[in-house]
């Protein structure tokens, strides 16, 4: 894995080779949440345009926010792969619920900007972080407690589950099943890294967690737009 995309609220950083390059956001973004990422590592009124490419990766090799450089199939690099990937399949099911006006796609952008956070604090392996690092990189319970209450509201207005069901219900609902077990990946993979000690154990929460708000949202879609859940039927 070359990059992990950070996106904190007007800034673009990419965590590569032990440094940020940064790239000021003339556009509001949508994070509105707090930054782990701090306004000083801008280049404000800086005008030359950094390279997207480095070739420091081309040996296999990446770096951590520490400065570690570690293999690409490395563990920390794995969940990255994989937070990152969550984060383009929740895009992809964004648009779909543009698409058919769905009320709650500021909820989904949040969590986009969120998993930012949760890939800067993976990024920072404690094992070679220092004090500065894990201050800008800490992941706090707020973000779950939000997921909590979403998943509770779009519940009561669910129909109870009598049935198994299968990723159906139309474009939107579909798309964000698959995000759901892009999520379920991400969060395997983030496992063994938080019971290592090297990531804050509130990141596997909020990934354990955010399956299940998908899950609930994708319900909630296809009710919504009227579409009919597939129900798992035993092959005769």
């Amino acid at each position: 894995m070359a990059s992990f995309i950070i996106k904190p609220a007007h800034l673009r950083c990419v965590v590569r080779t032990g440094r940020l390059l940064a790239e000021h956001r003339t556009s509001r973004t949508p994070c509105s949440h707090r930054s782990l990422f701090p306004n000083s590592y801008s280049t404000e009124g800086d005008t030359k345009i950094p390279k997207i490419y480095t070739k420091t990766g081309d040996k296999g090799f990446s770096s951590t926010f520490t400065g570690e450089r570690r293999p690409k199939e490395d563990d920390i690099f794995q969940a990255l792969g994989n937070t990152d990937e969550l984060s383009s399949a929740i895009g992809l099911a964004r648009e779909f619920c543009l698409d058919k006006g769905h009320t709650f796609t500021y909820q989904l952008d949040k969590i986009q900007c969120i998993l930012q956070d949760v890939g800067s604090n993976i990024a920072t392996p404690r094992s070679s972080a220092r004090e500065s690092h894990t201050k800008k990189t800490q992941f706090t319970a707020q973000p779950i407690t939000d997921l909590e209450t979403w998943i509770d509201d779009f519940t009561k207005e669910l129909p109870p589950l009598t049935n198994f069901i299968l990723p159906s219900g139309g474009k939107s609902s579909a798309a964000l099943h698959m995000a759901r077990t892009v999520c379920r990946r991400a969060e395997r993979s983030v496992s063994p890294i938080v019971r290592s000690g090297e990531a804050d154990p509130d990141v596997a929460k909020f990934l354990n967690r955010l399956s299940d708000y998908l899950f609930t949202v994708a319900r909630y879609a296809a009710m919504k737009e009227g579409s009919e859940e597939t129900i798992y039927k035993r092959p005769e």
